[in-house]
């Protein structure tokens, strides 16, 4: 049976914050929509407001993909891939190239640009001009939803982002078997390949170097063709790296940004720069919590402050990692759309090109690449590498834990619960099912001679695999997840039930002790699954009766 994951009980103050959150996320989306339609939004002025509204529901929607797929991308490594090539080609085909010696780190460095890139695109479609005004409202509201950019990360955030990885965290060859995602993929791959991102790789050898740590690869040491490559690369990323920062801290002390009106440029400056460590603390933090999370408690080291953050991390069973990830989403997301108006320039015809350059060039840096190269890796990847170098030392920051501290409040408004509310919707729409309906649970894998690797992900330094338990949960009742997502108890019995005479029959047909010994592990599973269906019928009918399958159903059973 399908497990719903939910850490809470229904009570009027969870509706509560699933109405409120749904309203947030409607009243945000008519909003912005409304600010493109009249015009208010860079794109909508520059080229069209329908050009507008196309481009920001075509990102919001990449987005998805791009956020969703990491999760199937970091997820699925330790699976034998031979147990889903028939049932999920596309998700065989893209593993067998993402998974393949270091592909998986060259993916997540695109893709990491990818995210902020259309993070930056969402906001010149979407983000308000100066003194704009929008269906009569007063000025206190514009200021908060839009001006602020609540509404555009309250629409993006949930839409395009924790509602992906919710489903694809626990969908995860579903998710991606499409062809969206091969593009997607390939589009990643391609921007690793470009070099542009290189600058990273020669952070990470810096952190390892300094941490006394050596960088472990799933490859073999390069010939001398592929170092020169490789280190072109690397200086080929240093020199765009200083021409994104000069560029843009030109046109910032220049007045040539997207800054707000009345904001003083060395203000604009201080913002930057202070947004880009926020931005890489919390992308450290995440990378630094998983790196803990897999160490025994003895091995967490005596650093007091370390130790109240991994306390605070772990306890309510574990909850507060899924907790910190929703709120961390929230933050981030955020900074990125306010980095991006602090550093997308902003230059007309005749307003004195940056450096004198060109109208063409110009107009390449209005496009907001270079403040996403710059995010990137500066307030990004880097933190990154540097965060997995040191968990531990990265985790005795006291500002680390007042980051999850806030992250968990605002986690614990309910904002983002209509996350789950349309992951839930998603996964009905598109048919996704659990991946352990496709390839057994990993005990089921272990009995029939194909065991997960638990050194797969051993080398990775970036990504995770967020949500393990998804974001809101416990903003539903566990009632309503299970009638709206698996039907009633009688139903999912029936399913139940299904799956054991199938087996059974199975089991009679096999070949040989192995094949017999899989099918009948997998039996035991199963018959615990409807135990327990049954227990949680009893329980919410007042019944104490014991959940054990009996008369003519123990007949079957057996």
């Amino acid at each position: 049976m399908s497990e719903v994951h939910a850490h809470g009980t229904s009570t009027p103050l969870d509706w509560i914050r699933i109405a409120i959150s749904l309203f947030l996320l409607g009243f945000s989306i008519v909003i912005v929509m409304a600010l493109i339609a009249t015009g208010n939004t860079k794109i909508a002025s520059d080229v069209h407001p329908a050009a507008a509204a196309v481009i920001l529901w075509v990102c919001i929607i990449w987005m998805s993909m791009v956020e969703g797929g990491q999760c199937s991308m970091v997820g699925l490594p330790p699976i034998d891939r031979s147990l889903y090539k028939e049932s999920h080609p596309k998700t065989w085909q893209i593993c067998e190239w993402g998974h393949k010696g270091d592909n998986l780190d060259r993916y997540l460095m695109g893709r990491q640009f990818m995210v902020i890139f259309i993070n930056f695109t969402i906001s010149l479609a979407g983000a308000p001009l100066a003194g704009a005004e929008v269906l009569g409202l007063p000025q206190w509201i514009i200021s908060i939803f839009l001006e602020s950019g609540i509404a555009m990360v309250l629409t993006n955030v949930i839409i395009g982002q924790l509602t992906s990885q919710v489903n694809a965290s626990h969908c995860m060859l579903d998710y991606i078997n499409n062809n969206f995602m091969v593009f997607t993929y390939w589009v990643a791959a391609l921007i690793e390949v470009t070099g542009v991102m290189h600058t990273s790789y020669l952070i990470r050898y810096m952190a390892y170097w300094a941490a006394g740590k050596p960088v472990e690869s799933n490859e073999p040491p390069r010939d001398g063709i592929q170092k020169l490559w490789f280190w072109g690369r690397v200086v080929w990323s240093l020199g765009i790296l200083g021409f994104a920062l000069a560029v843009t801290l030109e046109a910032l002390f220049k007045g040539q940004t997207a800054l707000w009106e009345g904001v003083p440029e060395v203000v604009g400056l201080i913002l930057f720069f202070v947004l880009m460590c926020v931005v890489g603390l919390l992308e450290g933090m995440q990378i630094a919590f998983f790196a803990v999370s897999k160490l025994p408690k003895s091995e967490r080291g005596e650093a007091p402050m370390a130790l109240r953050t991994c306390e605070c991390l772990f306890k309510n069973g574990g909850r507060n990692l899924p907790g910190f990830m929703c709120g961390r989403q929230m933050t981030v997301t955020l900074c990125f759309f306010i980095i991006a108006r602090v550093t997308t320039i902003q230059v007309g015809e005749g307003e004195g090109n940056v450096f004198g350059v060109n109208d063409t060039l110009q107009n390449f840096f209005n496009t907001g690449f270079l403040g996403a190269i710059i995010t990137t890796i500066l307030g990004s990847i880097s933190w990154q590498l540097v965060a997995s170098a040191f968990p531990l030392a990265f985790l005795s920051n006291p500002i680390v834990y007042i980051f999850l501290q806030l992250a968990l409040a605002l986690e614990a408004t309910g904002i983002c619960a209509a996350a789950w509310f349309l992951a839930l919707i998603q996964k009905k729409i598109m048919g996704f099912q659990y991946d352990e309906v496709y390839v057994g649970t990993p005990e089921e894998r272990a009995a029939g001679k194909h065991a997960d690797d638990p050194d797969a992900l051993d080398n990775l330094d970036m990504g995770t695999n967020v949500l393990q338990q998804p974001v809101g949960a416990h903003e539903l009742p566990r009632s309503f997840l299970q009638k709206f997502e698996e039907g009633s108890y009688s139903e999912q019995r029936e399913r139940i039930l299904k799956k054991i005479l199938y087996l059974r029959e199975k089991e009679s047909q096999a070949m040989n002790g192995e094949e017999r010994a899989f099918f009948k592990h997998a039996l035991k599973y199963e018959i615990q699954g409807l135990k327990a269906l049954n227990d949680e019928e009893n329980e919410e009918i007042g019944d104490t009766t014991d959940g054990t399958p009996s008369g003519d159903l123990e007949e079957v059973l057996d």
